[in-house]
């Protein structure tokens, strides 16, 4: 028997004046399990983790959370919750140094339980030796690092990642493929928007293509490239069936 849902979304509308960036998303995700949101610029992905991480307010439908619905938290309230996530453009505490960005996260925005072992977190994700340094120091690469270790201080059952990937070296993206494994493996669950679909394979348990704010595909990523729907949307009408 498959465990119960972590986060459970249904009917999910997101509106900015007349233009619906969600229109009726639903999907559930389970503890362990990571899921991958996949489509073209404007398809709603973006939005969709603004929602859930409490950024945006719905304009419609459903989320519960480990059974209950999310109602109107806000995203502190969401972290304590056991909800965070990261950003395309990480926001750290530029004149903060790394270890304080991490810190300050896992003070403030811990969830009930033992609290993370920052020395260890920021080892995990060969941040330990930029532990000092300013955040505004480092390159884009690391700041995506300390935005995940962020994250991961405040010890959250749900992660939402946003384009973690873009900008990474391929040995680079292979270590935080397997960071995310690592994760999920532990229990956690992954909602990851990314473009990059070799790194979503690696990563992901399945994936869902959302097109003009709806899903039009559920499944495999090595299903989804072979979908006529799927195809058409992302190559246009001539390549597909």
């Amino acid at each position: 028997m498959s465990p119960e849902p972590l986060l459970e979304i249904a009917g999910l509308v997101k509106r900015f004046g007349g233009f619906r960036a969600l229109d009726g998303v639903s999907f559930s995700l389970g503890p362990g399990e990571v899921l991958g949101l996949v489509g073209p610029n404007g398809s709603g992905k973006t939005t969709c983790i603004n929602v859930i991480s409490g950024l945006y307010a719905p304009d419609g439908g459903e989320m519960r959370f480990a059974g209950r619905p999310l109602g109107g938290n806000a995203m502190h309230r969401r972290a304590r919750l056991g909800i965070n996530r990261t950003f395309q453009s990480p926001r750290p505490f530029a004149s903060l140094s790394v270890r304080q960005n991490v810190e300050l996260a896992a003070f403030y925005g811990h969830a009930e339980g033992p609290r993370a072992d920052i020395p260890a977190l920021l080892a995990s994700l060969d941040l330990d030796s930029l532990a000092p340094r300013r955040a505004e120091d480092l390159n884009s690469a690391q700041q995506k690092l300390l935005d995940l270790a962020r994250a991961l201080a405040t010890a959250p059952r749900l992660l939402l990642v946003d384009e973690l990937a873009a900008g990474l070296n391929p040995a680079e993206l292979a270590r935080m493929a397997e960071r995310l494994r690592a994760l999920a493996r532990g229990g956690m669950a992954l909602l990851v928007v990314e473009h990059l679909l070799g790194f979503l394979e690696s990563v992901t348990d399945r994936v869902i293509v959302m097109n003009a704010g709806r899903e039009i595909f559920e499944g495999d990523l090595s299903a989804a490239v072979r979908h006529p729907e799927v195809v058409r949307v992302f190559l246009g009408s001539d390549h597909a069936g």
